[in-house]
């Protein structure tokens, strides 16, 4: 079976040198004018960082923690994406709040106790954003006041959740800070920070 395939060449390390491990490349810096795919995490590139709606807040927050983001996709077996939890939903005032009028600990409360289900979850269309520049994207999270918007995508009558826009990731993008209490108030604030 494997005897049309030549094995390669391999080599040893050095004893004495130094052998540093490959790091993560930097995403690659865009303008507003850049495509909004440029910007979106794409499921179907990279696996969606999700949890199980039963997960402890101490799990979700930590699985953030270590794969570098501050939303999750909360999902349950055949249904799927039943909502989304934010890191501010999780380290927020919800989850006390939720606990004192239980009377239960802060540690009883679950994922799908405080995350957004999904028929409040607004979602942008993929068709739209194929033809969408990243300006677009920054105009939508600033009127809408977020720091994510999801992206489904319509196949065969459904709707699959397709990616994700997250501001943390455009401004890092970008080089500018966009947090939306420093939002600027207009385009041209933002291409001036831009140095345009």
């Amino acid at each position: 079976m494997y005897d049309e395939y030549a094995s390669l060449r391999w080599f040893t390390l050095e004893p004495a040198a130094r052998v540093p491990v490959a790091r993560v490349s930097p995403p690659p810096r865009v303008t507003l004018d850049s495509p909004a795919l440029s910007v979106m995490t794409d499921f179907s590139q990279v696996p969606a960082a999700t949890v199980e709606r039963d997960a402890s807040l101490e799990m979700a927050n930590d699985f953030m923690r270590r794969r570098g983001v501050r939303a999750l996709l909360v999902v349950d077996g055949d249904l799927g994406v039943i909502g989304i939890v934010t890191t501010t939903d999780v380290l927020g005032e919800k989850p006390i709040k939720l606990a004192l009028e239980r009377g239960v600990e802060r540690n009883d409360v679950q994922v799908a106790d405080i995350m957004t289900p999904r028929d409040l979850i607004e979602l942008l269309s993929y068709s739209e954003i194929r033809q969408a520049r990243v300006g677009h994207i920054v105009a939508t999270l600033k009127q809408a006041g977020r720091q994510h918007f999801l992206v489904g995508e319509h196949l065969a009558g459904a709707v699959r959740v397709r990616g994700i826009f997250s501001l943390s990731q455009i401004a890092r993008q970008l080089g500018v800070d966009l947090q939306p209490a420093s939002f600027a108030h207009t385009f041209a604030e933002i291409e001036a920070a831009l140095g345009h």
